[in-house]
């Protein structure tokens, strides 16, 4: 795991920005895992500026979102396939038929989730997976005491959870109880992982998901162990880390980081 800090929330979006489009350059028929969330927002308009101005080209790529909620049809505004839409896919040349989100009104969810599973298996498993970390350190939704080999799963919502996200509805009283979310299993599969966080707000629980011991009462630690996870945050949310120093070092020094540097990132 290597842990990158910028100064600002701009520039740690602009290199996780980078890092995406490398991946997609490289290999056009990427298969991305994505996020939803407001950091995210903001990695997803400069993902689609590069489109719009530098040509990058989504047109074989295929996505897996990490999770959505049920019991909210897709054109609900709270749901995340809504979301996806506004802020990239409707920006981007993507074919929809290429974005792949769980069904959160399907009828029968246990098979819902198995059938996703099976389809990030046909399509060869994720090349990328972009991560974003919860109040409670949840990726995905796997709240607390998640297994560290789940898979893609229905999983109750903890208070704390409803309550950061319930004021994204428009009526916040519709705030879904449960969600379908990829297992830590499943994300752990990715052959690699990219998490993003700006703020203050997330130091402390940054801290211990990138510092702290390997616990399924915090499921974002379990990025510990994979053998290439990029966890790119701004100086806000790194004030509780320990290593500052250490891993400003790998950045400067890692060759991997080079190209970055020479972008201005």
């Amino acid at each position: 795991m290597q842990v990158i800090v910028r100064p600002t929330r701009e520039a740690a979006c602009n290199l996780a920005a980078a890092i995406i489009e490398d991946q997609i350059r490289e290999r056009p028929d990427s298969v991305l895992g994505l996020a939803t969330g407001r950091t995210m927002e903001e990695l997803y308009a400069k993902l689609a500026d590069k489109h719009q101005r530098n040509g990058l080209d989504f047109s074989l790529v295929r996505t897996y979102n990490l999770d959505e909620y049920i019991g909210i049809p897709p054109e609900h505004p709270g749901s995340y396939r809504y979301y996806m839409n506004k802020n990239l896919f409707e920006k981007i040349n993507i074919d929809l038929r290429n974005t792949h989100l769980p069904l959160g009104m399907s009828r029968d969810v246990a098979k819902e989730c198995r059938d996703y599973e099976t389809s990030i298996r046909r399509n060869g498993g994720i090349d990328l997976q972009l991560l974003g970390i919860g109040a409670t350190g949840h990726i995905g939704f796997n709240e607390p005491l998640s297994a560290l080999k789940s898979r893609t799963r229905e999983k109750p919502l903890t208070p704390i959870t409803i309550q950061q996200n319930r004021d994204l509805f428009p009526n916040p009283d519709e705030m879904p109880r449960c969600a379908i979310t990829m297992g830590v299993g499943t994300i752990l599969e990715a052959k690699r992982i990219l998490l993003l966080a700006t703020g203050a707000e997330k130091a402390d629980i940054l801290a211990k998901a990138v510092e702290g011991p390997i616990t399924a009462m915090i499921s974002a630690t379990a990025i510990q162990l994979h053998e290439r996870c990029s966890v790119i945050i701004d100086t806000a949310a790194a004030t509780k880390l320990k290593e500052l120093e250490y891993y400003d070092w790998i950045y400067q020094n890692e060759s991997e980081w080079a190209p970055y540097h020479r972008r201005g990132l």
